[in-house]
């Protein structure tokens, strides 16, 4: 699966995520966030190399489930896991490395 360019309006439940078995990394934000905007080039970077990692992007804001459960606080966030679990987590990420470096935790592939 390639990097997913669209935040979703409609949040999966965390049930649902936490069941998700393959590699995933959960991406909190907004379109409009100037952070997250600033990250997708970075995203864009280290996802190249790992195809088989799932990317949800959430809309993120108050009053979401999804992201107060994952106690989001800052934009973006990312939320790397493996098996359903929490493998590592990144928020405002400043460069592609540290990107690919969380993604290696969780892709067996590499």
């Amino acid at each position: 699966m390639a990097m997913n360019h669209t935040f979703a309006a409609v949040e999966p439940a965390r049930k649902d995520v936490d069941a998700l078995q393959e590699p995933t990394v959960v991406e909190f934000g907004t379109d409009w966030c100037g952070f997250c905007r600033a990250a997708q080039p970075l995203l864009e970077t280290a996802f190249a190399a790992h195809p088989a990692v799932k990317h949800i992007k959430v809309e993120d804001g108050p009053g979401r489930p999804l992201g107060r459960s994952f106690r989001v606080k800052l934009w973006p966030t990312l939320i790397f896991m493996k098996n359903g679990a929490e493998v590592a987590r990144l928020v405002r990420p400043a460069d592609a490395d540290s990107i690919r470096q969380a993604l290696q935790q969780i892709d067996a592939g590499t």
